[in-house]
């Protein structure tokens, strides 16, 4: 057994798998998720797990070089997006989408991790870095 980091098998495969410009996305319970793409579903009740623990774990482990996320998060969720800048440098957050176009792009994703956050506008694509060069 694993005594550090992600113990979820799914999770930490696909971040070990992600290459250079490789996407996932973090999603609130209702974000829908397109066919084909893989769900790891973490949602026990309404708010558990909460889209702050799972981004925390997940950016503990990851290089992001991006964060995208739906530009009406701007005024439906300011607190998510005040916890985002916080966390990353605000150069970093892409938030030219609107919430439409945001669902359209995980499709291309590499799996989308649902968490049980029911706030409006808690979803971020996270666009994987490299950690040299």
């Amino acid at each position: 057994m694993k005594r550090n980091g992600i113990l979820n098998s799914h999770i930490s495969k696909i971040l070990s798998d992600l290459g250079h410009t490789d996407q996932i996305a973090i999603a609130d319970a209702g974000l829908p998720v397109p066919d084909g793409v893989l769900k790891i579903d973490l949602a026990l009740k309404l708010g558990t797990p909460s889209f702050r623990e799972v981004l925390d774990v997940i950016a503990e482990d990851m290089v992001i070089e991006k964060v995208i996320v739906a530009r009406e998060i701007q005024e439906g969720n300011p607190q998510t997006l005040a916890y985002l800048n916080e966390k990353f440098d605000s150069q970093v957050i892409d938030d030219s989408q609107n919430h439409e176009r945001f669902k359209a792009l995980t499709r291309q994703v590499k799996a989308v991790i649902r968490t049980g956050e029911a706030t409006p506008y808690a979803n971020c694509i996270l666009q994987s870095g490299v950690h040299f060069g």
